[in-house]
């Protein structure tokens, strides 16, 4: 299709439709689109808004012709062949190229160079010499284009020509490996509430492939990121869900319910799933509207590339692919659901245990139970405790104790094998890191020849102790009591000398024990770790419960430090970005070294944080959870003061999340402010999804003297910045009775999965 075959979907001259295209660029007036609708067929207006009520997936009418290309792309064209096309206005196909299957990578890229060079030289010579000068070759491109496309515009487009490797046969390989868990799926989405039509999007993501894992780490059918799957499954050296089907599908039905709650439409819920929340949300802030078309249409960034900009269009196409297979792809069988049982460890096992104990071969419990890692399948660690293990259906009758009951009592563990050494972390204490490792602290020490009591530098690699069967350790002598430890949540105006005294301890040990480099990083609502003294009721804070040590809380949880110069490894620069989403590859190889995702450069490496980290054009910013002005000034280079002053703040006034401050860039660029600020986020959040995951959320409605810091520290046992991901809107300094707010629910990481 053609954009001047838009004219029939809208009641309105084609020319009228294309030339708002084309004049929907940067620097071009910009026409709305329902002005259009409304001046050209004012009936049109009412019935794409019941269709959207209806369907919350309907087709834009102007996003047909993207459509139509990915739906060509998906069953016409195979991996040995492409499209040369305009990489904006899709419709417009400059030539479809056929390889021979013979041809190496470099005979087909240098073929696709030449194309685009080829056009890219016709366009010019269009707008630039008389139409009597034109050769045939320049006719017909010139008809691919609407007759207002002005000289400039065809100008333009000779840096706009791009080349799409067909896909049919990957599609068709998808569609078939789909019946393997369509059922799962389907059934995910019904039980939360979700449009069934997400089924589809693995056929974007993956093609159905289980197994794919991409260069830039995303792994699975749904395509997840470490850091974004450890939001909703567990992930560690033993076990990573995101590689098991059925826990993957409810940790994308759970990110993918966020993504709607967070912007309140489908279509952007489903581009931030390649885009992420925060990109999506700024996207819509900048538009001032949450309209798909006027988005992706008009909205610019340098992320916001080919891959982000057609991932909606490409699910659309994906969906009506898949909801009608024998119209592309004529009759093919769709392969048969998987179907097992499952048994739930009681304890830690090996893999040789289970396999004998069930009577199952090694390569069926591997294919069945793909979230176990290698450290498993080599015996170097046991199936953890707690773990849904997947053994083959033959039919008859299945009894999981039984089976449970055939493993030798030799070879069941109260504890996980752990690797031999570990290196501690900022923070952790002998109490958390035996805690972590099912041992003592005595017997931690004891390997170590440490004392009990000894502090712990960062970085030290401390030996672990084996681990002993059940029927030893039930035979050993009891345990010794574990030390207790408690947590002080920190008032507004609190100061760390006074809390060091009311808990009985020096302030310097505080600040060690929470691993607090100044001690005017406080901020209300913060939990900090306090030795065994009582915290008194003068201290107008009750204490919460002593907690066994080794048991890990939210306070317990390493701090990131507060400068880091580095990008971490899952946030890649805008640079890299933009590069992964100009890939243009010329064979299924290529494609499959830059990822399984359909779209070339479509792997999402945007994290699910919608929190604006940016500093805005007037040199302010937004301040997010768990940061202080100790932070900003550290990050800039400056005083704490000199942030004062900027913003008339007095001494010890907390700065409010989700209001503007004013920062100083006299010393650092905002660039390398904001690359420190973001490491900073995503450390603190990745080690808080390591220890823990969000199984849901739930509504709260704010009562009389509730503020959204004791909810989340006392009631919901959840970090402020957590609290803030799943309510950006909400001004956290000003929250007034009867408000509602969402509340994430967590579980400790290890929970179904074993730790």
């Amino acid at each position: 299709m053609h954009w001047p075959d838009l004219g029939r979907y809208t009641g309105a001259p084609s020319s009228t439709v294309v030339k708002l295209m084309l004049d929907s660029r940067p620097g071009r007036p910009v026409l709305c689109i329902c002005l259009f609708l409304l001046f050209f067929s004012a009936g049109l207006c009412l019935a794409p808004a019941t269709a959207h009520a209806a369907d919350p997936f309907a087709r834009p009418t102007d996003l047909e012709p993207d459509i139509l290309f990915w739906t060509r792309i998906y069953t016409k064209v195979t991996t040995n062949g492409g499209l040369i096309h305009d990489d904006r206005f899709l419709g417009i196909v400059y030539e479809e190229i056929a390889f021979d299957p013979n041809e190496s990578p470099r005979q087909r890229q240098r073929r696709v160079e030449d194309a685009r060079d080829r056009y890219g030289r016709i366009l010019r010579r269009l707008a630039s010499v008389p139409q009597s000068e034109w050769t045939t070759d320049d006719k017909r491109v010139r008809g691919l284009w609407p007759d207002q496309a002005t000289a400039r515009d065809l100008s333009a487009a000779a840096e706009h020509v791009r080349f799409q490797l067909g896909q049919s046969d990957r599609f068709r390989e998808g569609l078939i490996r789909s019946g393997e868990w369509e059922a799962h799926i389907a059934e995910t989405l019904a039980a939360q509430g979700l449009p069934k039509e997400i089924a589809a999007l693995p056929h974007v993501e993956s093609s159905f492939n289980a197994a794919a894992y991409s260069k830039v780490g995303a792994a699975g059918l749904w395509q997840f990121m470490r850091s974004t799957g450890r939001r909703f499954m567990h992930i560690d050296a033993v076990v990573d869900e995101r590689m098991d089907p059925y826990k993957a599908t409810v940790g994308a039905a759970q990110l993918l319910q966020y993504n709607y709650t967070l912007l309140g439409s489908w279509p952007l819920a489903i581009t931030a799933y390649n885009h992420g929340a925060e990109g999506m949300r700024r996207a819509k802030e900048m538009m001032g509207t949450d309209d798909i078309v006027t988005i992706v249409r008009r909205y610019q960034s340098r992320t916001f590339g080919f891959a982000s900009r057609n991932f909606y269009v490409c699910f659309l196409a994906a969906l009506e692919v898949d909801r009608n297979p024998e119209k592309y792809f004529g009759s093919l069988t769709r392969k048969a659901q998987v179907r097992s049982h499952m048994v739930t460890l009681t304890h830690y096992m090996p893999i040789a245990a289970i396999e004998s104990a069930a009577s199952v071969d090694r390569s069926t419990l591997r294919s069945l139970n793909p979230s176990l890692l290698a450290s498993v399948w080599n015996g170097a660690r046991f199936v953890p405790r707690g773990f849904d293990l997947r053994l083959p259906d033959s039919g008859k009758p299945f009894d999981a104790n039984a089976v449970l009951a055939q493993v030798p009592e030799q070879q069941r563990y109260t504890v996980q094998r752990s690797e031999p050494t570990y290196r501690v972390r900022r923070g952790e204490t002998l109490a958390s890191i035996a805690g972590m490792h099912g041992t003592t602290v005595d017997a931690l020490a004891r390997a170590n020849r440490l004392n009990a009591s000894a502090a712990l530098r960062r970085g030290l690699v401390l030996r672990l102790p084996e681990p002993s069967p059940v029927a030893v350790a039930a035979a050993s002598a009891p345990p010794p009591k574990p030390e207790l430890m408690e947590v002080y949540v920190v008032r507004r105006g609190d100061a760390l000398s006074e809390i060091a005294k009311r808990v009985g301890v020096t302030e310097a040990d505080l600040m060690r024990m929470n691993g607090l480099r100044d001690r005017d990083y406080l901020y209300e609502g913060q939990q900090l770790r306090v030795a065994s003294a009582s915290v008194t009721a003068s201290a107008g804070t009750p204490a919460k419960p002593a907690i066994p040590a080794g048991v890990v809380t939210i306070a317990q949880l390493p701090v990131p430090p507060v400068i880091e110069d580095s990008v971490p490894a899952e946030m890649p620069s805008e640079a890299e970005v933009a590069r992964q989403q100009a890939a243009q590859p010329v064979s299924a190889a290529q494609a499959a070294e830059l990822g399984p995702s359909l779209v070339p450069g479509g792997e999402s490496t945007a994290s699910v944080d919608p929190s604006d980290y940016s500093v805005s054009a007037n040199g302010t910013i937004i301040v997010q959870g768990a940061e202080t002005l100790g932070h900003y000034a550290d990050w800039l280079g400056i005083r704490a003061q000199q942030l004062r002053d900027l913003n008339n703040m007095k001494y010890r006034k907390p700065v409010v999340i989700g209001h503007r401050l004013k920062l100083d860039f006299s010393v650092v660029d905002a660039a390398t402010f904001e690359q420190r600020r973001r490491a900073y986020q995503q450390e603190l959040q990745e080690a808080f999804f390591e220890q823990f995951r969000i199984t849901g959320t739930e509504v709260h409605v704010i009562k009389a003297g509730e503020s959204l810091w004791t909810i989340s520290q006392r009631r919901a046992n959840v970090p402020i910045w957590l609290v803030r991901q799943y309510n950006p809107d909400v001004d956290f300094g000003d929250v007034r009775p009867g408000a509602r707010v969402n509340i994430p629910l967590t579980a400790p990481s290890g929970s179904g999965a074993g730790q």
